[in-house]
């Protein structure tokens, strides 16, 4: 029973995007984060908190850390962090032209 509840939540992860997967200037919603306590933490007192809106921003040159704009203000995050933070998309949102 148990293996099938973690296949079915597994299933569902996959199907969801990241914070890593997003174009830049594509607004996106917060759904939930799967990082070590300490770091979703961090993350949360900096506005990634499930429900709020998040714009990726710039990308530093060579695959650096990428900019993202939330909660008004500009957080760098490692790709591999941005791979853990999930998003669903907001069907009212657009591209945003970033200056």
């Amino acid at each position: 029973m148990w293996s099938r509840k973690m296949t079915r939540a597994r299933r569902s992860t996959q199907a969801l995007l990241t914070l890593a997967d997003l174009p830049t200037g594509q607004r996106c919603i917060l759904d939930h984060l799967e990082l070590p306590e300490d770091v979703a933490r961090r993350l949360m007192e900096l506005g990634f908190l499930p429900g709020n809106e998040v714009t990726p921003a710039r990308r530093a040159p060579g695959r650096g850390p990428r900019v993202f704009r939330v909660d008004g203000s500009e957080v760098a995050l490692r790709e591999e962090t941005a791979a853990h933070v999930y998003i669903r998309r907001d069907p009212e949102s657009d591209l945003v032209v970033l200056p």
